[in-house]
């Protein structure tokens, strides 16, 4: 269940929402952000940066709920729905949030895990490639679990799972189809390998065709 009973603290921003705002929240060691949803008007806020990365590296990551107490207002559920980091440092820039309404059901996507090594990767010499890491579900936000566990350690060379092999419980359901492919064990094949050999064969006799080129002596001017 990804439920988080820590509480994040975050006071209401008034004035402008511009660069220079944002900046003067951060230098103050808070983070802009904005929390919206449940039929409820948006709000700036400002929230403490370490509380909001605790939540991403999380078991439950973005999808964790937990108890927004806004300074001056009434407390709500939440969740992480939108953040930025700065490409350099790393340090979380903005982030959205959107209350949740315990009652109703809501699309959210979480990672699929495999489990163990396939009979078809340690005796056949295949390599397991996992195609979906993410499947979206929809359930109510107790029952959204952390990530959906599969075994695929009985997979022999060129099985697969599809998403009609997950582990289909009664309080969520999948809106990827049936059939559509989650991993398989594979091999790569000679022949693959042998075509990508020659790839650079076109860039030597390009290369030697602009050196000649460059090598011939210019044609004399006003002869045509």
């Amino acid at each position: 269940m990804a439920n988080n009973t820590e509480a994040v603290k975050a006071t209401v921003r008034t004035g402008k929402f511009n660069k220079n705002a944002a900046r003067r929240v951060r230098v103050s060691g808070l983070i802009p952000a904005v929390v919206y949803g449940a039929g409820q008007e948006s709000v700036a806020i400002a929230v403490d940066p370490k509380a909001i990365t605790k939540i991403l590296h999380s078991e439950s990551g973005h999808n964790t709920i937990f108890d927004l107490n806004i300074e001056g207002g009434a407390a709500a559920k939440a969740m992480i729905v939108d953040w930025q980091y700065e490409p350099i440092k790393g340090k979380l820039l903005h982030i959205d949030l959107k209350r949740i309404a315990m009652d109703k059901t809501m699309r959210v996507s979480v990672p699929i895990m495999l489990e163990g090594t396939p009979a078809g990767v340690k005796t056949q010499g295949g390599i397991l490639d996992q195609i979906l890491r993410e499947i979206e579900l929809e359930c109510l936000p107790t029952d959204i679990p952390s990530h959906i566990d599969v075994d695929v350690s009985g997979l022999a060379l060129h099985d697969a799972i599809h998403v009609s092999d997950l582990p289909h419980a009664g309080k969520y359901k999948f809106l990827a189809a049936e059939d559509t492919l989650v991993a398989h064990v594979t091999i790569i094949k000679e022949e693959a390998a042998a075509e990508a050999a020659p790839a650079t064969e076109p860039e030597v006799t390009k290369g030697k065709g602009k050196a000649d080129a460059a090598a011939a002596p210019a044609a004399p001017a006003g002869k045509k």
